[in-house]
């Protein structure tokens, strides 16, 4: 076999594989002895076939199948003799031309194939002596975990039914029949409908109507949906809304005791404070933890400059724009409404793509070189979190992990960076500081998680970074309420 380099461009190579026909035909002749007790063929007995005959009828079938391992396996092992890496699956090209084909498979020409791929770079690990972090920790008070009780408890507060007006805090059991020009629209109508007045969940002007209503009271009253409202067909209109009281119910004071403990799932209220004190601790720990990473990242970010391989920068490129223009068209924003153009965007975040493939590149020469793995369980410990956010589909999310290939890896790489991360964090100085609550949350976009860091950044993946990590509280309710269509979607 020879190996012939025909291309050795900055990362990129490309090599010419030649093997002689007389190497494949050896081959072939191997496998037909080793098929020669085996097969069946009508007129002779087992394994009395003559060889020019067996050649005849299987020596093209068996070197397509040399030719398929081959193309397989070699390419590994010609990397693995040139001691270098490829950044993806090597492109293989062969001979299209029939006539060519035929005649490697009849053993009359050599078979060729060229193999196009883009090495990994070799990293020369740095001194990361220099690197300094500040590990911000925030003091939890008392006062912060009484708070965070407060808010869980209000989804347990109860309601007794009270005579007299509705007022602010007060929940009200209503009727109501929205309409639009005097007719009736989808989704704009309930019966019991329940509704804290105060708690803004319907469209600006309803509630405010309510207060002052008693029980029994019926009242029709006019609103406007907003302009932004995101059922098209109402948004911007006047409607009006038949409304029946039927019951209205105040608020019962909410005591941090055992009771509450009970009806939150848990057996005391000592317990209570732990568990949400214990929440509160991760909450912020997650943060601190990324403010960290980031300034480690950051720094690795000085200290490595090389060339990155361009297929890899391609591909996360691809799977950053393609998030980046599905925020916008969610969002019904343009790349002009975010103060940039999509030339400019590109560029920023073919940067941050770079940059993530080299950072990439270098936690993994770190971690290989440190000894860092992961472990089966940490694998399966990670897919079982996979299921538990997927329930009713985990045959297909198990299917799809062990029959796609690279599925794994997806699973691996966070483990294994994070992983690294823990290992850095041993090696460089750590300052611990005690910062408030405010400090630590603070909304600077230069301390934005590392996978949306751009520089310089952009109004659009700001208001990403801000998005990503928000849940829509509003209730489910049919219209009136303000968000109906956004959550109607995630129904």
């Amino acid at each position: 076999m020879q190996v012939i380099e025909t291309l050795a461009e900055g990362l990129k190579r490309e090599l010419k594989v030649v093997i002689p026909a007389k190497d494949m035909e050896a081959r072939m002749n191997e496998r037909l002895a080793e098929t020669k007790d085996k097969v069946r063929i009508n007129g002779f007995r087992p394994g009395k076939v003559p060889f020019a005959h067996l050649k005849k009828m299987y020596g093209k079938s068996i070197m397509a199948e040399l030719v398929n391992e081959l193309v397989r396996e070699k390419p590994t092992e010609i990397l693995s003799e040139r001691g270098e890496k490829s950044a993806t699956q090597p492109e293989i090209a062969m001979t299209e031309n029939e006539a060519e084909a035929d005649k490697i498979l009849s053993a009359e020409a050599d078979f060729e194939f060229t193999l196009a791929y883009e090495i990994i770079p070799a990293i020369e690990l740095k001194d990361i002596s220099g690197i300094k972090v500040t590990r911000e920790v925030v003091d939890i008070d008392e006062a912060e975990v009484t708070e965070q009780i407060l808010k869980i408890a209000e989804n347990a507060r109860t309601y007794e039914t009270k005579k007299g007006k509705a007022a602010n805090g007060d929940r009200v059991t209503i009727d109501y029949l929205g309409k639009v020009d005097g007719e009736a629209f989808d989704g704009g109508k309930d019966e019991d409908a329940e509704l804290v007045l105060g708690s803004n969940r319907f469209i600006p002007g309803f509630e405010e109507q309510l207060v002052g209503l008693k029980a029994g009271d019926e009242k029709v009253i006019t609103v406007t949906f907003p302009a932004e409202y995101p059922a098209a067909n109402l948004a911007g209109k006047e409607a009006t809304f038949d409304i029946t009281v039927k019951d209205v119910a105040a608020a019962a004071e909410i005591e941090i005791n055992d009771d509450l403990a009970t009806k939150l799932g848990l057996e005391s209220a000592d317990k209570l404070k732990e568990v949400v004190r214990g929440q509160i601790e991760s909450q912020y720990g997650s943060m601190t933890r990324q403010k960290v990473k980031r300034q480690i990242l950051d720094q690795l970010d000085e200290l490595y400059q090389f060339d990155t391989p361009s297929r890899l920068v391609d591909a996360e490129f691809d799977n950053i724009w393609r998030q980046i223009n599905t925020d916008l068209e969610q969002a019904g924003k343009t790349f002009a409404d975010e103060e940039t153009t999509e030339e400019e965007a590109r560029g920023e975040y073919r940067k941050l793509a770079e940059r993530r493939v080299r950072l990439g590149l270098v936690l993994s020469e770190i971690g290989e070189k440190a000894g860092v793995t992961v472990s089966d369980d940490e694998m399966q410990r990670s897919l079982f979190e996979q299921l538990r956010q997927f329930p009713g589909q985990e045959k297909q999310i198990i299917d799809y992990f062990q029959k796609t290939p690279g599925a794994a890896a997806s699973l691996r790489a966070p483990i294994f960076e994070e992983k690294v991360v823990d290992h850095l964090l041993s090696e460089v100085k750590v300052t611990d500081k005690t910062v408030s609550k405010e400090e630590l949350l603070a909304d600077d976009e230069d301390d934005a998680s590392e996978t949306k860091k751009a520089a310089p950044k952009k109004k659009a993946a700001a208001k990403a970074d801000a998005a990503e990590g928000e849940e829509a509280a509003a209730p489910k309710k049919k219209a009136p309420s303000k968000k109906k269509a956004a959550d109607d979607s995630a129904e």
